[in-house]
């Protein structure tokens, strides 16, 4: 989000916002003194590398290729990492382009993954749920009690964005500090005291707003809760359990090796962004990055419950949001967003006509994991920008055409 010039702070708004909402876009814990360990080394599930699918292809896998190069081409982009799966099966895994000036993109190189953490840590909070560590209805009054309205807020509204907190992403002041300074280090504190500033939208659970200050409380109340730090109670709970060997918190803007580079044009002038801090994103412990494998992986895990029960499973895929939203004398449409059946968000998912998904979008990194449980499909899809890369998620209009080609009958409208 850019100040100034209009087009630029327009465009750069649309890129931070890309990840969290729904027709819009899309990200307090204790900080730690050194990185998070990950006790496996590199590669996929069960030791296999991240890697391209080995050649020749079948005719599936020639389609999905032929449709991430030409869309590679038609955005302009500079890179497209792809993994498409069916049944848990392999069609394609892929990387076109190049990372930084002729050095090739890789499959097995990480990049910035988002609010992707948020689709764990919702998965996480119902875990939780069920064996019985908290109820999902709880205020956070016993756990939070200096947040505003802590006898109203409860678990369940900030994990699915109904407290009415405003966003601080899309605050003015907010992103005049970013634009100015991209590598400041940001505490959870100091980027709540932007949603403080404002009134609620409304009252809490009596509508639906995006807000990354909803998870920076989440976690931070998770943590109180389970006195365990929330990178560790993820990677023992979620990533651990799924075997995303190349899923990892990282408490400091590093990006563990091989590193896809990222460049944008958010402040006028195109340039790398790959190491901007991303410490406002989210809390601490929940800044991640990841591979197109572990991405592939995350989406078929979350996207078919495969770490709850049925019912948690149904929770996670509308646990009450159906039905709010929309304008209000305190809230206008375009904040309040309305909740339809086909597109609304979930417990730390978004739902789009049946496909579950998450779609982070910021600093020059675009991504989606998404998936389809009535055909066992999986999407993940990783963009990298030129700078005559259009706005917006390039990776969601990837991921789209590949789903129209594959799922016709499923579009994955997210716009």
């Amino acid at each position: 989000m850019t100040p100034t010039p209009p087009r630029t702070r327009a465009r750069s708004r649309r890129a931070l916002l890309c990840a969290a909402l729904l027709a819009l876009t899309v990200q307090a814990g204790a900080a730690a003194p050194v990185l998070a360990q990950d006790p496996v080394g590199p590669g996929g599930p069960g030791g296999r590398d991240c890697v391209r699918t080995e050649r020749p292809l079948d005719g599936k896998a020639r389609r999905v290729l032929d449709i991430t190069r030409k869309a590679k081409s038609d955005l302009k982009l500079n890179s497209v990492e792809v993994k498409v799966t069916l049944d848990g099966r392999e069609i394609l895994t892929d990387a076109l382009g190049e990372s930084m000036t002729g050095v090739p993109a890789e499959p097995d190189m990480h990049f910035r993954a988002g609010s992707v953490a948020f689709a764990h840590i919702g998965t996480l909070l119902l875990q939780l749920v069920e064996d019985g560590t908290v109820d999902l209805d709880a205020t956070v009054r016993q756990w939070l009690p200096d947040v505003p309205k802590a006898n109203l807020i409860t678990l369940r509204m900030l994990a699915t964005h109904t407290t009415g907190l405003h966003d601080y992403v899309t605050d003015p002041a907010f992103g005049a500090e970013l634009e100015t300074h991209p590598f400041r280090q940001w505490t959870p504190d100091q980027l709540l005291a932007y949603p403080y500033s404002h009134s609620f939208w409304y009252e809490p659970g009596t509508s639906w707003s995006y807000s990354h200050a909803n998870y920076l409380l989440l976690v931070h109340a998770l943590e109180k809760i389970t006195g365990t730090r929330i990178d560790r109670l993820v990677r023992e709970r979620v990533t651990g359990p799924l075997g995303l060997r190349d899923t990892r918190n990282n408490f400091t803007p590093d990006i563990p090796s091989p590193v896809l580079h990222a460049f944008t044009s958010d402040r006028g002038l195109y340039e790398e962004s790959t190491f901007w801090n991303p410490s406002w994103t989210t809390a601490p412990g929940a800044v991640i990055t990841t591979d197109i494998c572990d991405l592939a992986t995350s989406a078929r895990a979350i996207g078919s419950g495969e770490l709850l029960s049925p019912r948690s499973y149904r929770t996670l895929l509308n646990p009450g949001t159906v039905g709010l939203g929309g304008a209000s004398p305190t809230c206008p449409a375009s904040i309040c967003l309305k909740q339809t059946p086909a597109k609304h968000f979930g417990l730390g998912v978004i739902v789009v006509n049946g496909w579950v998904l998450q779609n982070p979008s910021f600093s020059g990194y675009a991504a989606i994991q998404a998936y389809l449980p009535s055909k066992r499909l999986a999407i993940a899809v990783s963009s990298t920008k030129t700078p005559t890369t259009p706005d917006g998620n390039t990776a969601e209009v990837v991921a789209q055409r590949i789903a129209a080609a594959l799922a016709p009958n499923d579009p994955l409208a997210i716009f």
